[in-house]
């Protein structure tokens, strides 16, 4: 089965999108957006827009239903990427970190860990920074790298 993008696109930086539009059409690699609203993309055989309903993972349950092994989900939902790796699939978060069988643990810990910290009042992180110009870089390069890798 052919290699197929999927988007966790209420959140993903619009700049990530656009790298993956010129990549879905350049690579003629199919690519599908979902959000529980309407995105816009570009006109294209291989970009297609999927609008669920309002509610709490939504989006994220159609994206695991619908993916198979081996597709690559753009996401910076940790418990989305956990639930990808499991069915064998690819999760690459939009700052360009691929997520692995070898990594997803770590990273749900860690989130855990920092949910818990803010939930007691402990910490007063707002998260992570902006997204820049490096966040970018990093992402085309991490995707770049992916798709050679699955050539």
């Amino acid at each position: 089965m052919p290699l197929h993008i999927w988007i966790d696109a209420d959140a993903c930086p619009n700049v990530i999108k656009d790298i993956l539009f010129r990549t879905a059409e350049r690579r003629q690699i199919p690519l599908i957006l979902v959000a529980n609203r309407i995105i816009a993309t570009p006109p294209s055989a291989f970009i297609k827009a999927i609008q669920v309903a309002q509610g709490f993972d939504v989006a994220d349950n159609h994206i695991v239903r619908h993916c198979q092994r081996n597709d690559l989900v753009i996401t910076a939902d940790i418990p989305l990427a956990a639930e990808i790796v499991a069915k064998q699939a690819y999760a690459l978060n939009p700052r360009g970190e691929l997520y692995t069988r070898e990594t997803i643990n770590e990273h749900l810990a860690m989130r855990d860990f920092m949910t818990e910290l803010r939930n007691s009042g402990q910490t007063s992180s707002g998260g992570l920074s902006a997204f820049g110009p490096r966040d970018k870089q990093a992402f085309a390069n991490a995707l770049d790298r992916f798709l050679a890798m699955t050539r």
